[in-house]
């Protein structure tokens, strides 16, 4: 009877250890609030989590994503960094204005973007450029360089060395000629099935991937009007190519802290664009990961201990 006493004395205890330490790490835990705010008369949707007194780092998402794409690698970096994803005009949670109401540009995005960061008050951050956050990112690197300590880029394409043969099959004959047939091949970027493909394609394990990403890119992409957004964006996608001489400009100038890290799997953008960082920025440091385009979704960990080793040797 002693023996069966101390045996459950000793589990309860072993118990309330655990339940100690489970407690423990959800006060600790960094809690990820959500914001709207107005600017130049649109609903601007945007994440936050960490003390506003750390270094910044902002997240800039893809297509047809969102900072949806940063819910688990948010918490992670929030630990130790103030965090900050927005949701650009026509995607997530922010405002969907039609295109006869709002020009629908990389530059547009951008500067809206700037808006954002400046209303937050934000005079120095790190960016963190996934897709087409690299050409929303770029344009705040050029226009600020002063401002951004450091840039992750985890298959956020800079140089036509990234360029997958995606781009020549889908993207060229849309940007010579917005034929009928073009615009109905680019239409096709813009279905389930295309969307659940980025989501899939070189991944090691698709059952990594939740459907909740591609279920919650799609919803957006579902709304009324929302097709002629990207067709907008994805004929304006042609000026980040020729604006690419001046990013490797400012690069070598500037000589920013650089990490790539890269799902070398992307049939997107190829790693060949992480590997040409280094000609602009030599100590640019590179890791190339068995995964695919949005390598969020299979190695959320991986790329965020890469992210803090890296901006705890850089950012200060």
């Amino acid at each position: 009877m002693k023996n069966k006493l101390k045996s459950l004395a000793a589990v309860a205890l072993a118990a309330g250890s655990l339940t100690s330490q489970e407690n423990s790490f959800a006060e600790n835990a960094p809690v990820v609030t959500y914001h709207t705010t107005k600017l130049d008369g649109l609903n601007l949707f945007y994440r936050e989590a960490g003390e506003p007194s750390r270094p910044t780092i902002v997240l800039l998402h893809g297509f047809p994503s969102s900072s949806h794409m940063y819910r688990d690698l948010i918490p992670k970096l929030a630990r130790k960094y103030h965090v900050i994803a927005p949701d650009y005009p026509g995607f997530g949670y922010s405002d969907q204005p039609a295109v006869t109401d709002f020009v629908y540009t990389f530059d547009h995005l951008a500067a809206v973007t700037d808006d954002l960061l400046n209303s937050l008050k934000l005079d120095r951050y790190s960016i963190y450029i996934q897709d087409y956050g690299s050409p929303v990112g770029f344009r705040l690197f050029v226009k600020h360089p002063e401002k951004i300590q450091a840039i992750i880029t985890q298959n956020g394409n800079a140089y036509n060395e990234g360029l997958s043969p995606f781009w020549a099959e889908n993207l060229y004959p849309y940007w010579r000629d917005k034929s009928v047939a073009n615009e109905a091949k680019v239409r096709e970027l813009l279905t389930l099935d295309s969307t659940k493909f980025q989501y899939t394609a070189g991944f090691r394990d698709p059952a990594h991937v939740s459907p909740d990403a591609w279920t919650f890119d799609q919803a957006t992409l579902d709304k009324p009007g929302n097709a002629e957004i990207q067709l907008a964006l994805f004929y304006d996608y042609q000026n980040n190519v020729k604006q690419y001489d001046s990013w490797h400009a400012t690069l070598r100038q500037a000589h920013p802290a650089v990490l790539a890290v890269w799902g070398k799997n992307d049939p997107i953008f190829l790693p060949q664009g992480a590997q040409a960082f280094t000609n602009d920025v030599p100590d640019a440091e590179v890791h190339l990961l068995d995964t695919g385009h949005f390598a969020l979704e299979e190695d959320s960990n991986v790329i965020a201990d890469y992210i803090l080793d890296f901006l705890g040797r850089k950012v200060h």
